[in-house]
Parts: C-alpha cells; sequence; structure tokens
C-alpha cells in the first residue's frame, strides 16, 4: 500500500513540475509580446522593446529616465546655461527659464555674445549637447518626438533648470 501511494504522489508531483513549466513558457510569450506591443509607436509601425524609436534606442531612454539625477544634469554651468536656452527655443519646459538662463550668463560672465560664442560647453549646449554629470553627453535633439524621447528631454531640461536655480540663489 506504501508503495502505491508513493507512486501516485510522484505522478501527482511530476504533472505539477510539467504544468508548471508550460505555464512559465506561455508567461515567457505573454511578457514577449507585452514588450513588442510597447515598442510600437503612435503611427503603428513597430520596433521591438530593444529597437530604436527616434534615434535612440528605448532601453537607453528609459535607463536615462531611471538614471539618478547625474545621467541628465549638466557638468557646468556654462553648459547648463545653453542648454537652458535650447530648452526655451523648443518650448521644452516654460517655468521661467528665461529669467534663470540670463541670470546664469550673468553670473558667469556670459552675457557678453563674444563671450558665449568663446565658452565650448555654452555652445554646445544651444545645440541641444546636454554634457552630463556622468561625464557622458546626451544630444537632446536626437530623441525624437516619441513619447519616451520627450519625457527624457522634460526631465533634463527640468533638473537643469534646478540645477541653475540652485547656482544663482
Amino acid at each position: 500500500m506504501k508503495a502505491a501511494t508513493k507512486m501516485i504522489l510522484a505522478l501527482s508531483l511530476s504533472g505539477a513540475l510539467f504544468s508548471g513549466i508550460a505555464n512559465a513558457a506561455n508567461w515567457q510569450d505573454q511578457l514577449s509580446s507585452a514588450a513588442n506591443a510597447l515598442g510600437q509607436n503612435a503611427n503603428g509601425s513597430g520596433t521591438s522593446a530593444t529597437g530604436t524609436q527616434g534615434g535612440a534606442s528605448l532601453a537607453s531612454l528609459a535607463g536615462l529616465l531611471n538614471g539618478g539625477n547625474k545621467s541628465l544634469s549638466a557638468n557646468s554651468m556654462s553648459n547648463a546655461a545653453g542648454v537652458l536656452q535650447y530648452c526655451m527655443k523648443n518650448n521644452i519646459v516654460d517655468n521661467n527659464v528665461s529669467s534663470v538662463k540670463d541670470q546664469l550668463l550673468g553670473k558667469l560672465g556670459l552675457a557678453d555674445s563674444l563671450k558665449q560664442k568663446q565658452s565650448t560647453d555654452y555652445n554646445q549646449g544651444l545645440m541641444g549637447l546636454l554634457n552630463t554629470g556622468n561625464n557622458q553627453q546626451v544630444n537632446l535633439k536626437s530623441l525624437g518626438d516619441s513619447e519616451m524621447g520627450k519625457k527624457v528631454k522634460t526631465k533634463a531640461c527640468d533638473l537643469v533648470l534646478k540645477q541653475g536655480q540652485k547656482f544663482i540663489s
């Protein structure tokens, strides 16, 4: 009797294991499908979750959004001033950016357009090139107009604006 009970128990356990493996494969398919759906852009042409959209991969955009503040903060105030000008010009943020940018330029001695032209960091910022606290460069212009790209640009402009406000106060 004990042998029969053990055999039934072993068969039940192995059936449960095989069922669990099948469910795990089904979940993996569902997750893969969901990831592909997240990669779809507004006009229906899809990209994979690791594909590119608007010049930057979704994974790299998500990394910038989820990274610490250093990943989207300027490493110099002259670059921050240029980025703020870029953000204003492209209507990314409008929270009193002009005033902060002008005060930054004054405090940095860059109120004169000749001195602005001589500042590499400032000119890079004007072109949308954010030199980050992680010693990397984020090209805001190349992030595109996807929803994720817009979120990264907005976060970058907000962080740089906060940096500028702290610097001038």
